[in-house]
């Protein structure tokens, strides 16, 4: 049986976003890279997968993580394909890497700062639908915190690139 997804964040005050950010214009790099930094909560298959960093940056987790879900689904076969797919999802501060495997409609989830912790197992459309859900509840958490972002062009193309499933 494979297990529930809980993903959630924090913003860390730690690194707080520069005061003149003018998020209305801000770039895809600074959006992804720059800002919003904190931490995830994962939690999969009863395997917590957490940072405790400080310093992710949290759009970019949510981004990544629904671009890694359709790496995973590039096979033609879809959840019929035999083959094993696989994706890292790195953390660009630091050398720790979550991995992703997928076979038929299963993906083992680990990462490599739990090096003992078993994978999560966890099916590939819950998981599209759990990420894509944390993407579009985070831009809509930021864009209450922060003046302007709702009405970057790049917030509204990934909003429309990963929809609600």
């Amino acid at each position: 049986m494979t297990g529930v997804i809980e993903l959630g964040y924090s913003l860390s005050n730690r690194f707080p976003d520069p005061p003149q950010t003018d998020y209305r214009s801000a770039s895809v790099r600074s959006l992804r890279y720059d800002l919003f930094c904190g931490d995830i909560w994962l939690e999969a298959d009863g395997v917590d997968l957490s940072t405790g960093w400080g310093w992710v940056p949290v759009l970019d987790f949510a981004w990544a993580l629904c671009d890694t879900v359709e790496q995973l689904d590039l096979d033609p076969q879809g959840s019929r394909a035999a083959r094993v797919q696989t994706y890292d999802l790195d953390f660009t501060q630091n050398t720790e890497l979550l991995r992703f495997a997928r076979r038929f409609g299963l993906v083992e989830i680990s990462a490599t700062w739990l090096p003992d912790e078993p994978p999560a197992v966890v099916r590939h459309a819950d998981l599209r639908r759990e990420a894509r859900d944390f993407l579009q509840d985070v831009l809509a958490d930021l864009g209450d915190l922060h003046d302007g972002l709702a009405d970057n062009p790049n917030v509204w193309t990934v909003q429309g690139r990963f929809p609600r499933v």
